[in-house]
């Protein structure tokens, strides 16, 4: 892409490179002719999603001794970036050998350096990544995983906000309810909790937990609006390739991030399968195999889906760290749970978007009303104008004398 044009790798054509509403809006009617294979794909990735976002806080959980980590969270980051890559780069090579002829090879030099230069905005999804990833093992200090999985719902508002701004998307107002409806849930599962270990005048650790809990809305939340622009802008890139650029930013940030730990700590840090277990192994595969489909929500589904689908992973986690660990599950936990569940059929809702569409299509109506009266006006002004001139012409033709053969 040069200049804000973008060259077709099939016809070579010419067009000029999509704005934030043109995705908005190609992306609107995508969602209206949406097939029955894109929502068995939806099915598919949100019951995947589920499971691997509800089992993730368990196996954070489980990764602590005494309360603490005895490895570097940033060592498990990096480790998770890496085999991402190797996934992506398996992936793309298997995607390679199935091209048809005529098409643009995949792992040609050209090709590697140009969807570089047109994915280089994936470095801003990849750096919040880095930040949010360390934060997760945070979060888990000061509350119990089911209470952070409800904290990330939060991510929901935050997201809708962003999409509007970033990507001129548009919600109904019932969709808006909806997000309302959600934050009154997390509310409801929120009362009378405390982070663990804290008394109810423990201000230095609940002001702790609060900072954490808005740089842990915020931060993922710009890194998924960030990341699906920048996958659905490139959409004629393969999947694999843009994996290949977000994962490889990641890891390296991630690395820079060992480095500092290094200098600040000593030589001694360095090593990033220090205190490593069994169940760090696989928080490891659970994060690839969950940042790996997270990228189809975010290029063939929605962001908002997204978030919602880790919103009902919340039941797998509370009912998981209740039965491992003993956890309580507290009345305000099943109100909150049935209060986001309402919330979520509500947004999802047809009838979220028949006010929208009714409005869309009374519109046209209306359009179509005014250019059917100009068009009659039209007509009647050319129907009157012909027969005027039609008159001047009889009378013209009365006056004129006859010549002489």
């Amino acid at each position: 892409m040069k200049n804000g044009i973008a060259e077709c790798s099939v016809c070579h054509s010419k067009l000029v490179s999509p704005g934030s509403k043109t995705i908005s809006r190609a992306y609107d009617d995508h969602k209206i002719r949406v097939s029955s294979k894109q929502r068995v794909l939806n099915v598919l990735l949100v019951v995947g999603d589920c499971m691997l976002v509800g089992l993730q806080p368990v196996l954070v959980y489980m990764s602590k001794v005494d309360g603490k980590f005895n490895f570097s969270p940033i060592s498990v980051n990096f480790l998770t970036e890496i085999a991402k890559v190797i996934f992506a780069i398996v992936m793309l090579l298997i995607q390679a050998r199935h091209q048809k002829v005529g098409e643009k090879p995949l792992l040609s030099v050209s090709t590697f350096v140009q969807a570089a230069r047109n994915n280089v905005l994936l470095a801003v999804p990849a750096l919040l990544y880095a930040i949010n990833n360390y934060l997760k093992f945070t979060m888990q200090l000061y509350f119990n995983p089911a209470t952070v999985k409800m904290l990330s719902n939060l991510k929901v508002l935050v997201i809708a906000v962003l999409l509007k701004m970033v990507m001129k998307r548009r919600f109904s107002i019932i969709q808006w309810e909806a997000l309302a409806l959600l934050l009154i849930g997390i509310s409801v599962n929120q009362l009378r909790s405390l982070p663990e270990g804290a008394t109810a005048i423990g201000i230095p650790l609940a002001t702790g937990a609060y900072v954490c809990t808005v740089i842990f809305v915020t931060v993922p939340s710009m890194a998924s609006v960030f990341n699906e622009y920048a996958l659905k802008s490139q959409y004629d890139t393969s999947i694999y390739l843009q994996n290949l650029f977000l994962y490889g930013y990641g890891a390296i940030f991630n690395f820079l991030g060992i480095l500092g730990t290094v200098i600040y700590k000593g030589p001694g840090s360095f090593d990033i399968l220090q205190g490593h277990s069994r169940a760090t192994m696989f928080l490891i595969l659970n994060n690839a195999a969950q940042g790996i489909l997270s990228s189809f929500f975010f290029k063939y589904a929605d962001t908002i889906l997204k978030k919602y689908s880790s919103t009902v992973a919340t039941i797998f986690t509370g009912i998981a760290s209740a039965a491992l660990f003993g956890h309580v599950i507290t009345m305000n936990f099943l109100l909150g749970i049935s209060i986001v569940f309402i919330s979520m059929h509500q947004f999802f809702s047809p009838l979220a978007k028949v006010r929208d569409e009714q409005q869309q299509n009374g519109n046209l109506e209306l359009v179509n009303a005014k250019d059917t009266h100009r068009a009659n006006d039209s007509f009647i002004n050319m129907a009157a104008g012909a027969n005027e001139e039609a008159s001047h012409r009889g009378e013209s033709d009365d006056r004129t004398p006859l010549l002489p053969r």
